[in-house]
């Protein structure tokens, strides 16, 4: 298996189903029915291959595995694809999410069937592109050309104000991105060379890294979102369909968590330094106001929205924490709510798909007729809050750890966010589950059926499974968190000598 190009397999696997598909006439309703079982075959297949990444893994080493390099004529560009202990689990994430989106889509989209399959397959081949990616010129491909599958999904599958939404979606990111595209040329200038890998031993210098850092948050802090330029995702969210809001919160948020974690602050570790205050100031602000604003939400899928949000605040506060429990904790934080957040969306479209709106005065006593689905949706608000016992509980410890080595105060503030969340998203679920059952529209309301125990039981396994045992995570992410913080501390230290002198 050495020699074998696992990462390219994963990768571009989807864009094969994606092909077959196009082959296939979607105007019976046999082929419809084979369109939708060779899109769940490609995408579970996909999955179980990335097993293997995680197999072959080695826990012990710091740096890039299962390495494919090809060169580009002499342009310095190359086909580079490599996976750490931070970028791996993103990949299997992918892999692992992917399915249910198909499941969960298979009754809920009955119009242009065989280009929404299409389009989710081709953003999960650029969706693992990024994680993969080792030449900076790739990543930035892989980056940018995922927008435009999700920017059709919001646009043609998504609810009435689709077009509004999937613009401002579009708008918002590529605008940002844009910034990150200078910053690599004025990169490639100064040291010669695209490769990811050379460039985290390039000593880019102290001036040069303060605009590289502020090109490269802009892109980062959209896609997160971080507060202020968080906008775009409630709007994004409501709108798309279930299985959208699912690859939104489970892996579009976290590309900007990785790109801070891949390039920002082992790359320009000065200019990360100087700008951590900030950084604390607006994480802290999201946490708080984001949380605020989630508990007047009357639509449950903008409630979870703004939750993501104040959760994606956590993630920044322990990257540039800079130490060992803030990083190895917003890693947890952003895999964790990958699970719970893609789940909160998946258990709102169970029940929309039934009464087909999202309103929250629309429900009240599903426990009565859906018992099942009250405690999968129990679980799940509960670890959103953070419960012990929950994956959401460790990624947030670790991450307020993190802060309160580095600023009290800080981590004061942020833990407030724990309290608000257990407002909101207890008085969601208070609304919607719990009472009596008097609206007739919900009489005739049925538990979860066998394909949504398929796509919510996973979920909910890996949320208890990680909230109680959390190690198998953690052993990966230790050794690339170290040597990433080592690169850090070397370059303060050489730059707080050079000062002296």
């Amino acid at each position: 298996m050495t020699d074998w190009p696992i990462l390219s397999t994963v990768t571009f696997l989807p864009l094969v189903g994606a092909v077959l598909l196009l082959l296939i006439n979607d105007r019976t309703e046999n082929g419809l029915r084979n369109i939708r079982s060779i899109t769940l075959l490609t995408t579970v297949i996909t999955f179980v291959v990335s097993l293997f990444i995680w197999i072959g893994f080695d826990n012990s080493q710091s740096g890039f595995q299962m390495v494919e390099k090809a060169q580009w004529l002499d342009s310095g560009l190359s086909y580079h694809m490599g996976v750490d202990g931070i970028s791996m689990l993103f990949v299997i994430l992918t892999t692992f999410l992917m399915p249910l989106c198909i499941l969960a889509s298979w009754e809920a989209v009955q119009k242009r069937v065989k280009a929404y399959m299409i389009a989710f397959l081709l953003l999960e081949t650029l969706m693992i592109g990024v994680f993969c990616a080792l030449d900076l010129v790739l990543f930035y491909v892989f980056f940018e050309a995922g927008l435009i599958p999700m920017f059709i999904i919001i646009g043609v599958w998504g609810g009435k104000r689709r077009v509004y939404a999937s613009f401002k979606f579009f708008l918002y990111t590529l605008l940002g991105s844009v910034l990150m595209l200078l910053a690599i040329m004025a990169m490639y200038w100064n040291a010669g060379t695209m490769d990811i890998p050379t460039l985290l031993a390039h000593d880019f210098p102290a001036n040069m890294q303060t605009w590289l850092w502020l090109a490269f948050f802009a892109s980062f802090a959209v896609k997160m979102p971080m507060w202020p330029v968080h906008t775009w995702l409630p709007d994004a969210h409501v709108e798309a369909p279930t299985a959208g809001s699912v690859i939104l919160a489970g892996i579009l948020l976290k590309m900007g968590g990785y790109g801070f974690l891949r390039f920002s602050l082992p790359m320009f570790p000065l200019a990360s330094e100087m700008f951590q205050p900030f950084v604390f100031a607006l994480s802290v602000i999201a946490i708080i106001y984001t949380s605020l604003v989630a508990l007047m939400q009357d639509d449950m899928k903008k409630l979870i929205a703004y939750s993501s949000v104040a959760h994606m605040g956590y993630v920044t506060l322990g990257i540039f924490a800079m130490n060992g429990e803030g990083i190895n904790g917003a890693i947890f934080q952003m895999l964790s709510h990958g699970l719970v957040s893609s789940a909160l969306f998946l258990c709102v479209g169970v029940i929309y798909d039934r009464l087909h709106t999202r309103e929250i005065d629309a429900y009240g006593g599903l426990v009565n007729n859906m018992p099942k689905y009250a405690v999968a949706f129990l679980i799940f608000t509960m670890a959103n809050v953070g419960l012990p016992g929950t994956s959401g509980f460790v990624g947030e410890f670790l991450t307020l750890l993190g802060a309160f080595r580095v600023n009290t105060w800080v981590a004061l503030f942020a833990t407030t966010g724990v309290i608000l969340s257990a407002g909101y998203a207890l008085w969601l679920y208070r609304r919607v589950v719990f009472g009596a059952l008097t609206k007739d529209s919900l009489k005739a309301m049925l538990d979860l059926s066998l394909r949504e125990k398929l796509v919510i039981y996973p979920l909910l396994v890996l949320t208890i499974f990680y909230g109680i045992y959390p190690a198998p995570i953690l052993d990966v992410t230790a050794e690339s968190v170290k040597a990433l913080l080592e690169n850090v501390n070397t370059s303060l230290n050489a730059a707080q000598t050079a000062a002296i002198n």
